[in-house]
């Protein structure tokens, strides 16, 4: 099968090439291609004819997104409504990947695809408008919403780099304990969005995430475990101290831990987020091993 995806030099983008090796896979980085260029994203289109978009490109930086929402809704939103256009025009399915973030985390438990979004921050607004976007030009769209992503590369958006650079610099360890959703491995989510290309699902909101549920401190002190740095310090906080003590970044749903029921029944299960952490791990060490 014929598959593009767009923002391949993203932490799932990579993942997916490694996932969809088996097929004719065209991998655009984001120098390859400027999703805001509706012009752009149909020679794109044209020039590979593929029979699925898998569209992972975006604007992940929160804080950009608060600063900057005309960037965000051009990349976020904008770019989902140029792909899926294209994909209508030619056949092609559609695959946007979206966040857990377009839910206000009012409720404590987990969100269902059917449940109402409503984002609280630049960032979720302009998911949730791509995913609007996505869904009104192309009948055949998937919209794969998941959470606390992590997997090679993302430098300062991999929250398990940022946790082991700042213990290996010694500095102060504190994470919240009431922003709660799921850490969810880029490999264990190309594995499923292959499963839901494979098996033709039907159209609309997947959510794919690792299952179960952490808070940031709870993710952090995993990951100092299997670092084998469990002893040191962590502090536990919550939002309210952090923007006490300067922090001044966007509003975040306090739970937005997403329910798998579609894909489920489909037979698409991701393993429990521990487990997936620890298989991150282990990957990395047997990659360190040569």
């Amino acid at each position: 099968m014929g598959i593009l995806i767009s923002g391949a030099d993203g932490q799932l983008g990579q993942a997916l090439q490694r996932e969809l090796a088996a097929h004719d896979v065209a991998a655009l980085k984001r120098a390859d291609l400027d999703v805001t260029d509706a012009a752009a994203v149909d020679a794109a289109i044209d020039r590979h004819r593929p029979e699925a978009v898998i569209h992972t490109a975006a604007l992940t930086d929160t804080a950009r997104c608060e600063r900057e929402p005309e960037l965000a809704a051009a990349v976020n939103a904008a770019s989902a409504g140029h792909i899926a256009a294209a994909c209508a025009r030619i056949g092609a399915r559609c695959i946007a990947v979206s966040t857990n973030e377009v839910f206000d985390g009012a409720k404590r438990t987990p969100y269902l695809e059917s449940d109402a979004a409503h984002a609280v921050n630049a960032y979720g607004a302009s998911k949730l408008e791509g995913e609007r976007l996505a869904l009104a030009a192309c009948a055949t769209t998937l919209i794969v919403r998941t959470s606390w992503l992590y997997g090679d590369g993302g430098g300062n958006f991999n929250f398990i780099e940022k946790v082991l650079s700042a213990a290996r610099a010694g500095r102060a360890l504190s994470f919240v304990t009431d922003e709660i959703a799921t850490p969810t491995s880029a490999a264990d989510l190309a594995q499923a969005i292959r499963a839901l290309i494979e098996r033709d699902a039907p159209p609309g909101v997947y959510h794919l995430a690792n299952e179960g549920e952490a808070s940031r401190y709870d993710w952090a002190r995993e990951i100092l475990r299997l670092a084998v740095m469990g002893d040191l310090a962590v502090t536990a906080v919550t939002m309210e101290q952090l923007r006490a003590g300067g922090y001044a970044g966007p509003v975040k749903p306090p739970y937005s831990v997403l329910a798998n029921t579609r894909a489920r029944a489909l037979g698409i299960v991701l393993p429990p987020w521990q487990a997936a952490l620890a298989a991150y791990f282990e990957r990395a060490r047997i990659a360190a091993d040569g």
